[in-house]
């Protein structure tokens, strides 16, 4: 792995235009056998993530349909403080497709300078769907 303090998704500071979706602190009983936070815990935290917006512009029920991409920058440690902001990118008669950038922010509980690191960014695809389960057409706006 690079040396993390020459890395450009270091000292990065949160996106000042948007307020972050979800907000989370990762703990022990988080880690994988190395200590870390477990990808698969990062994994669910954006799938809600992203299907907060797509809920709100379908009005309703959604179902992820697709991972389209998920990049792990960084890992997560415990205690970080974890923000995920996502945007709507695209959206089809059924489909909504959300980019998630995840950040955590580290150092502060130390005693150390806090420093903002982006940890992750993934594309999730989410389709509306009515109450039998089956694809739904997105509302006009």
């Amino acid at each position: 792995m690079p040396a993390l303090h020459n890395h450009p998704d270091l000292h990065v500071s949160l996106p000042s235009d948007q307020e972050p979706i979800l907000r989370t602190v990762p703990m022990p009983s988080d880690t994988n056998h190395a200590g870390d936070i477990f990808g698969g815990w990062i994994m669910a935290q954006v799938d809600l993530a992203g299907s907060i917006p797509a809920i709100r512009r379908a009005r309703g029920r959604v179902a992820t349909v697709a991972v389209n991409s998920f990049v792990f920058k960084h890992p997560v440690l415990v205690g970080d403080l974890v923000s995920f902001y996502g945007q709507i990118v695209k959206t089809g008669h059924t489909s909504i497709t959300v980019d998630v950038t995840v950040y955590a922010q580290r150092g502060a509980r130390e005693g150390e300078e806090e420093v903002c690191i982006k940890v992750t960014e993934a594309v999730l695809t989410y389709v509306a769907i009515d109450q039998h389960h089956k694809p739904r057409p997105i509302p006009m706006l």
